[in-house]
């Protein structure tokens, strides 16, 4: 049994070092990791090499919500840049609350990064050029983009995680979001503390404690409105977009009564200038502009929610004995990202040299990543459906399940016990620093989970015991979450935009107790919400 578990650890393990210690990119260590992963399971847990491929081939099926996600919306942004529209919307958001330090980091990192991260844009691309113009530090400029998106992850790339947990854990779109959102308003009111600490230590905090209080509480508040109001839960995947544009309307409407200016045109340069009058601000918001009301039109409209999501989901069968994947591709928002891209150029009008550019920057850019969303749903996939595949499914009806996710599921049970919700978090924290998304995290823990929980709540009435394991899976998921802080990634990432890289490792300093912390809250909530 102990061998079992260190050999099914080993593939992660060997992907944590490769990535802290040798410095290894997230896609050339999961490659590594997913080799490692299916020798283990063909020559320890006797799984078929056919078995092994089909479940690696469905993984990368699987991964689409996400993968795809990744590749549309890398080409709709570097389209953005190569037009100008980004540098227009960057001088736009420069001009937020310059009167009020507080309310300008809730609405620049968490209104502004929400709404960026939940229609496909990378935060951590697009503010620290912001921060620094508006006289941050390069640490903090770096820090809190990474930050400040982090509570509602769950829903970026317009819920992309949230529909690989769906289809992981077998619920409703919007029973996930009813999981999650119980979580959000106090997990992001802890991000706002948690920025503000960072900026300007405790006086920050007394001073804007206040604006922090309310970002958060609206922040999470509206999740929950989301997920729990019939007439509105049909569109949960538009979470992200709609609390982040909630939080934004809510820190200047606090800006209002208190009869401070909203717009601060003081500090744009004459560069600045120049951008803002080559284009208009409505035309480089454009592609959102588009293809927003598209995706409210598919998921509020029944008869066309209807055809997309259920008449017209596309399923694909790969593993014998199992249901088959539901890609929906027409429904996922990735198709729904390139068809705006494609229609924005009606506004934006891109020459020659730009499209030439956006391509050329896309093909370079588009296919590690895309890599990496993937391959960490192979190593997910290998292990939930390693051993011999008559002998799984046999026991898997009995709930033993003679596999690496079973090993691990049965070790945890026994040594974590009632603890293991508390656990959870923190592995969501080490997978998201291991694949640097949620979804694959998600992924790579969500049968572990589900298996782990039927052990530890087998007392428990049916219901009861679904709503721990998805509370348990959940509670990975955020902390995976929170792990953008601590993402080496995304912090180069955000690094590289204002020419200061090598300064995230002294990010990591900071950020890592955050992120404990933080992931602490969590924690604690997920043992709550289990009682």
């Amino acid at each position: 049994m102990v061998l079992a578990v260190i050999l099914t650890l080993l593939p992660i393990v060997v992907i944590f070092l490769l990535m802290t210690k040798f410095r290894a990119a997230a896609d050339t260590s999961g490659v590594i990791g997913w080799i490692l992963t299916l020798a283990i399971a063909l020559l320890f847990f006797k799984t078929s090499i056919v078995t092994g491929f089909l479940a690696s081939l469905a993984g990368v099926i699987q991964s689409f919500p996400v993968s795809l996600m990744v590749l549309t919306s890398l080409l709709q942004i570097t389209f953005m840049e190569a037009t100008g529209a980004i540098q227009r919307i960057a001088v736009f958001v420069k001009t937020f609350a310059a009167s009020d330090q507080a309310v300008q980091i809730m609405l620049i990192n968490v209104g502004a990064g929400t709404l960026l991260v939940a229609v496909g844009a990378t935060p951590v691309s697009i503010l620290p050029p912001i921060l620094i113009a508006l006289g941050y530090s390069t640490f903090i400029a770096v820090l809190l983009p990474a930050i400040g998106f982090d509570a509602l992850c769950t829903f970026a790339l317009l819920g992309a995680p949230l529909v690989a947990y769906s289809d992981l854990t077998g619920v409703t779109l919007v029973q996930a979001a009813q999981v999650f959102a119980r979580f959000l308003p106090v997990i992001s009111t802890v991000i706002g503390f948690g920025m503000l600490w960072v900026v300007g230590r405790w006086s920050l905090i007394r001073k804007g404690w206040i604006p922090c209080l309310i970002a958060g509480v609206t922040n999470g508040c509206i999740a929950l409105l989301m997920a729990y109001t019939p007439v509105l839960n049909q569109g949960v995947v538009l979470t992200g977009v709609v609390a982040g544009a909630g939080t934004m309307l809510i820190m200047l409407l606090y800006l209002k009564i208190l009869g401070k200016p909203i717009i601060d045109r003081s500090n744009l340069t004459e560069a600045d200038l120049a951008v803002e009058q080559k284009m208009p601000l409505g035309v480089a918001l454009s592609p959102w502009l588009i293809l927003i009301p598209i995706l409210f039109i598919v998921a509020y409209w029944p008869w066309l929610h209807n055809i997309l999501y259920v008449q017209w989901a596309m399923p694909v069968s790969i593993l014998p004995g199992q249901k088959p994947i539901l890609t929906r591709m027409l429904w996922n928002a990735y198709t729904w990202v390139l068809i705006s891209t494609i229609l924005a150029c009606i506004f934006l009008k891109p020459s020659g040299k730009a499209i030439g550019e956006t391509l050329t920057k896309w093909l370079r850019r588009a296919p590690r990543p895309v890599l990496s969303a993937a391959v960490f749903f192979a190593i997910a996939l290998v292990m939930n459906n390693s051993g011999p595949y008559f002998v799984n499914v046999i026991q898997a009806a009995k709930g033993i399940v003679p596999n690496m996710i079973g090993v691990l599921a049965l070790g945890s049970a026994h040594v974590f016990g009632r603890i293991y919700p508390f656990i959870s978090a923190y592995l969501g924290l080490f997978g998201g620093f291991v694949s640097g998304s949620e979804a694959s995290t998600i992924a790579m823990f969500a049968k572990y989970h589900i298996l782990t929980s039927k052990m530890l709540y087998a007392g428990y009435s049916p219901s009861r015991l679904q709503n721990a394991a998805l509370i348990v899976t959940a509670a990975t998921a955020i902390g995976s979450g929170l792990a953008s802080v601590i993402s080496p990634a995304k912090l180069q990432n955000a690094a590289a935009t204002i020419d200061a890289l090598g300064i995230e490792s002294q990010v990591i300093k900071t950020a890592v107790l955050i992120s404990i912390v933080m992931t602490l809250v969590a924690a604690v909530l997920a043992l709550i919400l289990i009682l």
